[in-house]
């Protein structure tokens, strides 16, 4: 089964690299883009897959030699050589079982990421500006673009809700596993007693969409415009340049205030509309597909708690996969690297699982 798909792979790479030499294709710009885009996701999977013919032939050749040799000093000279490849061919097919994983529609996605606080009061928009801060750090060391699209500060720091988008390489891939619920326990900077408080904050990443993935009808929106205001009701500016959209099909309501034009404002919920619109899209198919859901590390709900930071212990646990890491202030300086990398190899060790 595994090796027809891979022939299957090969013979299309090799249209590919057929099409591809065609001037009419090249012609065609976007055609032709895609069909790079194509043979660049094939390439690695159709070259292991070749090394993998080679060395079977390899391996015949030196077994046939093997049985005829009459010389003791070669005979075991090839008996050697066939146990090499023979270990490379069970390497080889190793590495082909994951390459055949199939790859996440939305790896080259950028993503939105939604913050609010939870339960906790101001300790949880507190944390909720902790949480920020640690992926705009994260951001940093994998040098992402992050943008605030909306923010809604709390009198006491931190913020009730902070929308951003973030844009990079594998921005996706490293960001996808942070949706759900995050809990924090430690003393709280106006607790006089010494009382260790649990807050939570909730996180929402969502793929980004583009205006071809998720196609909005201008007659299905309701914009309204209204003065923007800041923590405790301050005017921030004296002009209606703030923007509630409301999609009537779906009742998704966005609004944005932090620029000072309202242009700027109703395009950045429109693209906040486009992402949640999408992520309720990926998540009806995700329903519709129970096995495949069950399969994935945590379902991403926002209503799952996967991670708590414990101050007093310095810990760090996701448990989601039971691990705890003993460096919650690197963790919250934006040291990622180890969870993200944790809960990706889990993914990958479901996929081979359920792959064969």
């Amino acid at each position: 089964m595994m090796f027809e798909k891979l022939k299957t792979l090969a013979d299309r790479f090799q249209e590919i690299d057929r099409q591809l030499a065609d001037p009419q294709v090249i012609a065609d710009i976007k055609g032709y883009q895609a069909l790079a885009r194509e043979r660049a996701s094939l390439a690695d999977t159709v070259e292991a897959f070749r090394c993998y013919q080679d060395t079977e032939v390899q391996l015949a050749e030196a077994k046939e030699l093997a049985r005829v040799e009459t010389d003791p000093e070669m005979a075991d000279f090839l008996t050697e050589e066939v146990r090499d490849l023979e270990g490379t061919l069970a390497d080889l097919a190793e590495r082909l079982k994951v390459l055949l994983i199939p790859k996440d529609e939305l790896a080259d996605k950028d993503v939105i990421a939604e913050i609010r606080a939870g339960t906790g009061g101001d300790e949880a928009a507190i944390f909720a500006g902790d949480l920020y801060r640690m992926y705009s750090r994260f951001a940093e060391s994998r040098r992402w673009k992050l943008e605030q699209l909306s923010g809604s500060p709390s009198e006491m720091g931190g913020f009730k809700e902070v929308i951003f988008s973030l844009k990079g390489p594998e921005v996706w891939s490293a960001m996808k596993f942070e949706s759900g619920v995050h809990r924090v326990q430690r003393v709280p900077a106006t607790e006089s007693q010494g009382r260790i408080h649990t807050s939570t904050a909730t996180v929402a990443i969502l793929p980004e969409a583009e205006e071809v993935d998720v196609q909005i009808d201008p007659n299905d929106l309701k914009i309204d415009v209204f003065r923007s205001t800041g923590p405790g009701g301050q005017s921030v500016n004296t002009t209606d340049s703030a923007v509630r959209v409301t999609h009537k099909p779906t009742g998704l309501v966005v609004s944005c205030q932090d620029e000072k034009s309202q242009l700027q404002n109703k395009e950045k919920a429109l693209r906040i509309l486009r992402a949640r619109m999408l992520d309720e899209a990926r998540r009806a198919q995700q329903q519709a597909e129970a096995a495949k859901r069950r399969s994935q590390v945590g379902t991403g709900e926002r209503s799952e708690k996967i991670r708590t930071y414990n101050f007093p212990q310095g810990r760090v646990t996701d448990h989601r996969i039971g691990l705890t890491l003993h460096k919650l202030n690197a963790i919250l300086e934006g040291d990622l690297g180890e969870l993200v990398e944790a809960l990706a190899e889990e993914e990958r060790v479901r996929a081979l699982k359920e792959a064969g």
